[in-house]
């Protein structure tokens, strides 16, 4: 039975705090038994210019965002899933770039976030929330992404993802046994969709989901839901972490995953493709 971690933050525009933070909480997740922990999406950087992501990408395998990945997985002897780290990709946008560690501090596999969020959300008195990251992001491509771990199989996804169920099918039928869901869901979308939508794809999938979300306010007024959670695969929150920093850890009895596919089998009840 393995034991996994969310880890919640509230990302600033400072990147070195920004992982002072990541490192005490990171800590705090291999001192409660984790064998593995997530980072929430832009738990480097969460700043008011989009465009300041271009300044701090890094090229793949270089830079201190990556180095202090690996050696934090390697000093804590912790497999470390790094939300999004932007590296370099057209020169005018970055690849929001999930990243997966071992406890040795080598890089395990890379997933580049696939759905990007442009949206605009009707406000109040007529004030609308806009969202555009594909002014500064370059989409990944169609690939699925499934890393062992010493939590199970790993399917790889990263927030605005979590609306596109025929890409967590595709991960289930690859052999995922955990979802990773890295976040920043803001505080309007995640109030009305977060939980449902990532009770769903566990359900669905007959997968454990592991959700860190960012979880407060951040430079320019942008404000995330936080909510970071931990799911079994009949859909029962083990734990959850509401606002501000945190980590949550519960464990992941694979033998529970795999009693339930036996004797619910939905997965094998599929007749569409």
């Amino acid at each position: 039975m393995s034991r996994v971690a969310a880890v919640q933050m509230v990302s600033g525009d400072d990147v070195a705090a920004n992982l002072e933070t990541a490192a005490r909480l990171l800590s705090r997740a291999q001192q409660a038994g984790a064998v593995l922990a997530v980072l929430p999406e832009n738990f480097a950087l969460m700043s008011a210019r989009e465009a300041e992501k271009l300044e701090v990408a890094e090229a793949e395998g270089q830079g201190p965002i990556q180095e202090f990945l690996a050696t934090t997985a390697r000093r804590l002897r912790l497999w470390i899933v790094a939300g999004t780290v932007p590296l370099q990709a057209d020169g005018r946008r970055v690849y929001a770039a999930s990243l997966v560690y071992g406890d040795d501090g080598r890089q395990r596999a890379r997933y580049d976030k696939m759905h990007l969020f442009d949206v605009e959300l009707p406000g109040t008195e007529g004030a609308a929330e806009r969202y555009r990251e594909s002014a500064t992001i370059a989409p990944g491509d169609d690939r699925t992404v499934v890393v062992e771990t010493p939590a199970g199989r790993l399917g790889m996804t990263v927030c605005y993802d979590l609306r596109f169920p025929e890409l967590y099918r595709r991960l289930g039928a690859a052999g995922a046994e955990l979802l990773a869901v890295p976040s920043a869901f803001t505080a309007r979308t995640g109030e009305a969709h977060w939980l449902s939508l990532l009770r769903a794809r566990a359900i669905e999938n007959q997968c454990y989901v592991v959700a860190p979300n960012q979880g407060g306010a951040h430079p320019g007024g942008r404000r995330t839901w936080g909510h970071s959670v931990i799911i079994d695969p009949w859909g029962q929150c083990l734990a959850e972490c509401e606002n501000g920093e945190g980590v949550i850890v519960a464990a992941l009895p694979r033998d529970r995953l795999l009693n339930l596919r036996q004797s619910f089998p939905v997965l094998q009840h599929r007749r569409i493709p």
